[in-house]
């Protein structure tokens, strides 16, 4: 009625939804309710962590949040208050297709059989490809993900989609993870049935799995990051170039993925927080290894020692590879 009354006279609302007058005119004269004011608190809250979330956590995610840093509040209360206030998370776009079967190549077999459960880190890796769509054309992403933690340990972007480009991601999963018989699980792409690829694999004694042909199930885990990338960043994004786009994917994995987005199946921690917990040596960030198995010399030269300063060193790379790029001179073909 109070949002209407500009429209309508306010005896006439009264009249068809029978109601006094005099009630409306008190309802509009007294003080909120205590449970209306608590609302008001709770509401500011979601506002906070939704924000801080870039837009993308729904009803769950806030709620786990608000379950540690307060005030709590029942799941249902949060939704109903997020839906009354139009707050929202985000959902998943549909997909393009990255993988190519390469004719002949022999697969590897499939370790995995869609059983996408580890009892520790660095038992079982999945990895894949996927399209970063700029206004300058296609970066494509690699990715190597840890089935346990659900932490990204690897990843490479490049404008091509060549066999270096995978073994670029697992290089950084290898620096970072240091693993002993890792099985890598993936698709029948050719960059990972490529000599190059099982000869790498084989030298760091990384088992190779692969899944069937032209079925996502087999990799669902890893199709599940990119559905979340999508939906958290590259649908909301314009991406103007690639070293843009490079610079939103690290923002996304390094300052926001791996550290601090809630999971479901990690009962509501991030990849990093969950390792914090389970597994306290959990690499450089949480305190160092106790053990760092030997490496062939100068295998992975050019990613540093830790996590934190290879990511920063391929991001310096891309930025001079592009820099370089842009100021090259361009001849016509008359020159």
């Amino acid at each position: 009625m109070r949002a209407n009354r500009a429209v309508y006279p306010v005896k006439t609302m009264c009249r068809v939804l029978e109601v006094s007058r005099s009630g409306f005119y008190a309802w509009q004269k007294r003080a909120p309710s205590p449970r209306s004011r608590a609302n008001a608190v709770l509401l500011e809250k979601i506002r906070e962590v939704h924000d801080e979330s870039d837009g993308t956590y729904g009803a769950p995610r806030v709620h786990a949040e608000l379950a540690e840093q307060g005030p709590w509040a029942s799941l249902n209360r949060v939704a109903r208050v997020m839906r009354k206030a139009e707050i929202q998370g985000v959902s998943p776009r549909k997909g393009k297709r990255t993988t190519v079967r390469a004719k002949g190549a022999r697969p590897a077999p499939d370790l995995v059989d869609r059983d996408f459960t580890a009892t520790g880190p660095n038992q079982v890796w999945v990895a894949d490809i996927t399209y970063v769509p700029t206004w300058a054309g296609f970066l494509y992403l690699a990715i190597v993900l840890d089935v346990w933690s659900r932490r990204i340990v690897g990843w490479a972007m490049a404008t091509h989609l060549r066999a270096e480009l995978v073994l670029e991601a697992l290089d950084m999963a290898l620096e970072r993870r240091r693993p002993r018989g890792v099985i890598h699980h993936s698709d029948q792409g050719c960059q990972y049935t490529s000599l190059a690829f099982g000869g790498r694999c084989e030298v760091m004694g990384v088992r190779p799995s692969m899944g069937s042909v032209g079925d996502a199930y087999d990799n669902a885990m890893a199709e599940s990051f990119f559905g979340t990338l999508e939906c958290e960043l590259l649908d909301r994004r314009t991406l103007r170039s690639p070293v843009e786009a490079r610079m939103e994917v690290f923002r996304y994995i390094e300052g926001w993925y791996n550290p601090r987005r809630r999971h479901s199946s990690l009962g509501y921690l991030s990849p990093a927080k969950f390792e914090a917990k389970y597994w306290p040596a959990a690499g450089e960030e949480l305190g160092g290894q106790t053990y760092l198995p030997a490496y062939p010399p100068g295998l992975l030269a050019g990613l540093a020692s830790t996590p934190l300063q290879a990511a920063e060193l391929l991001d310096t790379r891309w930025r001079e590879e592009e820099e370089d790029r842009l100021i090259q001179p361009q001849y016509s073909p008359v020159h």
